[in-house]
């Protein structure tokens, strides 16, 4: 019997090993053809002995795809898109928003795409691969999803608040007969109300939920319920990335079609109310003024950024388990089009709300008092009051938002668990023993930087926190990822990865948009969101001096990455200044000075072992 094992043991290192020869030799037939310029195919070479056989993969692609939609559908769709376009003028921001992702979103999501594919790395080892002098934009979107995770959870926490409180009935939002309530507040039902006055859903989040003080100079108290429910949420996030999923098809297909179910409910309900009509129209009638501000320009940028997830890693890595022969271009239209149509879905329904709120108070809809993260918890609620069984829909309203939540919340972990594992694996699992032990120190990590958000000046926090990582830091690094891969790495060897993995190159609306459109516009977006720069608000509320000091240093804990990469990149390097230089913008420098092993890791079989199955990625969707 022993011989017997050792026997097959021996077949099957010598299969191994002649998988290898054979895609090793596949490489050098490959080199032998390429004949136009030895460098770039010099650098082709590098990167396909790079492709690890082993590496995880989708089970199927459609996996891949849902697990994309996933992660940029979620609640900044149900919430941000409303809150800018309202902030925006109506229709007047849809005209910026649909150019930003014709010309930034849909192109820039692709370069990700085909980055992250070829290289089969995470954001930090691809940009340090495709341009070592910006390696520290890699770090930058690892760091920013991690703040980012902190307070996004936040979001998630108010969502199973509110999830809890629906299983009553009347809805606690439903009247003022509450003890949190003033004076000042109004029923959704009586339309003869000061322009002075508040709702009834407006004092329930402000007053019962969030206990919030007069600003951020006054931190009051923890809010336990809050911080246990913070627990929860992160809690329910680690057993979804450390469990997994069995059933992975129907859960995915659930999650993915759920929220759209909720949406059209939502919507059929929301335009038989009276003055509905009046907020659609303030929705998709453009107030042509409202283009001649930057700031409405600036907005849709950062929006298609946020909402799609360019730049901050997570798609680049979930393309790294790709098959590397995989049609990226449908992925990114189905990600990009798809994340697209359900922020104009919630944009329907949430204006039509708001006309159905701006007839109860009887004043118009540009005026209605209602401003950041208030908004899905205020507008949302006080439409459910109208329904008929108004705590069922409550209880599918928020439990919607808290699988969308969950999603895009899987998504900005992982990246942080997954670069930590490429680029420190084998100290930490020395230390912790298991990836799962590593998940949990994220998370634990995470869970303690967002406690200050469940004190009751949290809202101030979540404000603060949001407007400089969300719009400025993200700016900043969407500019220098454009200027890593676009510019150092060049469209040249970019299109020529693309054609190597699937024989097409990018067409010539791709290659203007990287070269020209994209660069220049985020050039011209990030020098006058410097210029005209306004301090973070919350409502009516400035934040003090010193509070905008603290949002500048929380967004210079992502931007500060990209200066110290380079400055660790041209330390390292050998050579006088000017060698370093040249070297730092070539792709491979620092491997090849390393002077390691660029073919990939062959696992070497015992006599006594056995060779172990290529895993599959799960969505843990």
């Amino acid at each position: 019997m022993s011989h017997k094992r050792r026997l097959c043991d021996c077949l099957s290192f010598i299969s191994n090993q002649a998988s290898h020869d054979v895609w090793a030799q596949s490489v050098k037939s490959q080199r032998r053809h390429r004949q136009k310029d030895p460098t770039l195919e010099m650098e082709l070479d590098q990167g396909k002995m790079d492709q690890e056989p082993g590496r995880p993969t989708w089970n199927r692609q459609i996996e891949f795809t849902l697990a994309g939609i996933g992660c940029a559908v979620g609640l900044g769709n149900i919430w941000r898109f409303p809150y800018l376009c309202y902030r925006s003028g109506g229709g007047a921001f849809l005209v910026p928003y649909l150019l930003m992702l014709l010309v930034m979103g849909i192109p820039l999501l692709y370069m990700e795409l085909i980055l992250g594919q070829y290289m089969r790395r995470g954001p930090v080892h691809a940009l340090a691969k495709a341009c070592p002098l910006l390696k520290g934009v890699g770090l930058a979107t690892v760091a920013i999803s991690f703040i980012m995770c902190t307070y996004y959870n936040v979001i998630i926490t108010w969502g199973l608040y509110y999830l809890f409180s629906s299983f009553q009935s009347p809805l606690p939002w439903q009247s003022c007969n509450n003890t949190w309530n003033t004076p000042n507040c109004t029923d959704h039902i009586n339309p003869n109300t000061s322009s002075h006055s508040s709702t009834a859903s407006q004092q329930f989040f402000n007053y019962r939920m969030l206990e919030r003080t007069g600003g951020v100079e006054e931190s009051g108290v923890l809010r336990w319920e809050l911080f246990l429910l913070l627990l929860l949420a992160w809690i329910l996030l680690y057993f979804c990335i450390f469990k997994g999923v069995k059933s992975t098809g129907k859960v995915v297909y659930f999650t993915a079609l759920f929220p759209y179910v909720i949406l059209l409910a939502l919507l059929i309900n929301n335009v038989q109310l009276p003055g509905a009509m009046e907020g659609i129209r303030f929705f998709i009638v453009p107030n042509w003024e409202k283009l001649l501000e930057l700031e409405v320009w600036v907005n849709a940028a950062a929006q298609i950024f946020n909402s799609i997830g360019i730049g901050f890693g997570s798609l680049m890595a979930m393309s790294s388990y790709n098959n590397f022969n995989n049609n990226i271009l449908k992925d990114t239209l189905a990600i990009s089009i798809t994340n697209s149509l359900t922020s104009i879905l919630a944009g329907f329904v949430i204006f039509s709300a708001f006309g159905y709120m701006s007839h109860l108070q009887n004043i118009p809809v540009s005026e209605l008092a209602v401003d950041g993260p208030g908004l899905v918890f205020v507008v949302y609620p006080q439409a459910f009051a109208t329904m008929p069984v108004a705590p069922l829909w409550a209880i599918l309203f928020f439990f919607m938002l808290l699988c969308l939540g969950l999603d895009s919340q899987f998504a900005m972990v992982e990246v942080m668990a997954t670069s930590l594992m490429d680029g420190f694996g084998g100290p930490l699992m020395k230390f912790l023993r298991h990836k799962e032990m590593l998940v949990l120190a994220v998370c634990s990590t995470a869970f303690l930087l967002g406690i200050p958000h469940v004190m009751q000046v949290g809202i101030y926090v979540f404000q603060l926190m949001d407007h400089y990582t969300a719009i400025v830091s993200l700016m900043f690094l969407a500019f220098f990822e454009v200027l890593a891969i676009c510019g150092l790495y060049g469209v040249r060897r970019l299109s020529a990865n693309l054609k190597e993995m699937t024989g097409n190159r990018p067409n010539i609306f791709f290659r203007v948009c990287w070269m020209f459109v994209a660069p220049l516009l985020i050039t011209i977006i990030l020098v006058f969101t410097i210029i005209q720069f306004k301090p973070a608000r919350y409502e009516d509320y400035v934040y003090p001096p010193w509070a905008q000091g603290i949002g500048w240093v929380i967004a210079m804990a992502s931007i500060i990455w990209i200066p110290l990469g380079a400055l660790h990149t041209l330390w390292v390097l050998p050579g006088s200044f000017t060698e370093r230089l040249v070297k730092s913008i070539t792709p491979y420098a620092l491997e090849n000075e390393r002077g390691g092993d660029t073919y990939p890791n062959i696992a070497v079989i015992s006599s006594l072992g056995r060779e172990t199955e290529k895993p599959h990625i799960q969505t843990n969707l």
